[in-house]
Formats: structure tokens, sequence, C-alpha cells
């Protein structure tokens, strides 16, 4: 093991080895708790995603612009929950809190990917069910499968770029504190609270720069609802406003869902932060999203749950 001296001596990140990881519990019987846990969380996570994934791409009546993109939400939900969760488990159940440097790099780089690519593709989303709803003559036009493709394309390639300067530049950073991480797994901030404090105004920049650009999406995702309920409101059947509202709803909680908890996760008041709140808000933006998402977008949506219906009876058919 390699430990940084106590001294706050500026270290520069190559020279460590590996870094400490927040542990759950000091009892071997919480740990084990928090284990199965997460594994129960997990596999959650992997079915559920998994069987919207299967189900949009073997149903042909699911190829369409607003399942394509839920196909790609499954996929970033699905590789978000696979960064930090699996990792967790093994240390709970080794009882080990130890990550190496490159492990540690790669849940920086792969976290801020998948999360900065979900909200991005929740922005396309949005305008989606807007062009649906409010353009509905112009549907087939300006979500046509290529301009899809490339919608989504798109917010999968600004992930990468936002998590590679991110993370390039957060790695770069020479640091003083010492190699223990306040939380359970790898994360931009957590980093540059080890940093000296000289050094991490760069990447104070750049993230202001992204709030920036991230503050603008949740612009345009409000001024879309605002311009949707205006349009749902205007339709002279009640059963024609429960239909659109029933498209919108699933996308608008998940996307009330990503905000509130990475919200109160980066921006809660110092005064009401602790190591047990820290933790909690952590598991509530990074585990759970990503596991209630599927059960969101299925319990009121009638295309899916059919889909769901035939798959499930294709298998059990098969297995005869």
């Amino acid at each position: 093991m390699t430990f940084l001296n106590s001294t706050p001596m500026p270290r520069n990140s190559s020279s460590i080895t590996q870094f400490l990881l927040l542990e759950f519990a000091d009892t071997r019987e919480l740990q084990l708790l928090h284990f199965w846990l997460f594994l129960g969380i997990y596999l959650a996570a992997l079915l559920g995603n998994g069987l919207i994934i299967t189900a949009i791409a073997c149903d042909h009546r699911l190829h369409t612009p607003m399942y394509f993109f839920l196909l790609n939400l499954s996929l970033l939900d699905l590789g978000s929950i696979s960064t930090t969760v699996p990792k967790a488990m093994a240390n709970s159940l080794w009882d080990t809190r130890d990550i190496s440097y490159a492990g540690c790099a790669a849940q920086l780089f792969l976290l801020a990917f998948f999360i900065s690519a979900e909200y991005f593709l929740l922005t396309v989303m949005a305008y989606d069910r807007y062009v649906a709803i409010c353009q509905p003559l112009h549907y087939g036009t300006l979500l046509g499968s290529r301009a899809c493709v490339h919608m989504a394309a798109a917010a999968w390639a600004s992930g990468f770029l936002t998590s590679l300067l991110h993370t390039a530049n957060t790695l770069s950073l020479p640091l003083c504190h010492g190699n223990a991480v306040d939380q359970f797994f790898c994360e931009i901030p957590q980093i540059l609270k080890l940093s000296c404090s000289h050094s991490y105004l760069r990447e104070v920049g750049l993230l202001v720069l992204s709030a920036c650009l991230l503050f603008g999406c949740f612009v345009f995702i409000v001024v879309s609802y605002v311009e949707i309920f205006r349009a749902v409101l205007r339709i002279p059947s009640e059963q024609g406003q429960h239909k659109a509202f029933s498209t919108c709803l699933p996308h608008l909680a998940v996307v009330s869902l990503f905000l509130s908890t990475g919200i109160f996760a980066y921006l809660k008041p110092p005064s009401i932060s602790s190591p047990a709140l820290d933790l909690v808000v952590a598991v509530l933006y990074s585990v759970v999203p990503p596991a209630v998402n599927p059960l969101i977008y299925s319990m009121r949506n009638q295309e899916l749950k059919d889909a769901l219906r035939k798959l499930a009876q294709w298998t059990l058919f098969h297995r005869q």
C-alpha cells in the first residue's frame, strides 16, 4: 500500500498508486447488509433496463423516436450504475476500502460520461415530446430516423467530450490532502477536495462553463414543458389530454428525479452536510435513478407493457 504523508506537500497524481474509498460501516454485519442491499438494487436495475432494451429492440411497433431515445437512456443507466455499484459491493464483501489509481480514474471518467450524456439525452427527449404534442404534423419530418440517430449520437459525444475534459483536468492536479476519498466511489468533487488549494481554480472554471451549459439545457426542458402543457390544455377531449399527459409524465418524472437528487447532492448547504448524509445523497443520485427509471417508464405505458408481456410469453414458450 502507498499512503501519502500527513504533511500537506504537493504530490503529483501519478505518484499515487491507490485511493481509499469511504466505507459504509465498520461492523461486518452492516457491511454484508450493504452488500446484499446493493446486490438487490443492481440486479433490479440490470433486469429492468435489460427488459426495456430487449423489448424495444425486438418489437417493431416500438421502433419510434420516443422508444429509440428510451433505449439509449436504459443503456446509459446500465453504464452509470455499473460504474459505481460493483466496486462498492466488492469492498463491502471483502472488507476493504482501496481502489487503484487506474480504477479511480476510470470511475471519474465513466461516471461523468454517463451522467452528462444522460442529461443531454433527457434534453433531446424533451424536444421529442415537444414536437410530438405541439407540432404533430411535422413529427415525421423533424424526427426522422437519421435525425434521431444524430441527436442521440450528439448526446453521447457531448457526454464523452465533457467527461474527457473534466477527467484529464482533475487528474493533472497535484494533491496535498492525502488519498482518502470522502465517498464510496471516485467523483470529481471529491478528488478536488484532495488537491492543493491553489491548483483547482482551473477545474472550477471548467465546472462553471459546464454549469452554464447544463443550465441552458434545463431552461430548454422547462420551456418545452411549458409549451407542452399549454398545448395539452387546449385539447378539447379529456381522453386526448390524458393520452398526451401519459406520454410526457414518465419523462418529466425521470427528469425531476435526476435533477432533484443531483442538485441536492452538489448544492446542499454546508451547514447540513455530514458524512452519513453525503453517503445517503450519493446513493440517491447515483444508484436509485438507474434502478427506478424502468419502473417509471413501464408503469403507465401500455405499449411497453404489451411488448414486455409478449417477450415474457415468447421466453416461456421457447423454454417449454
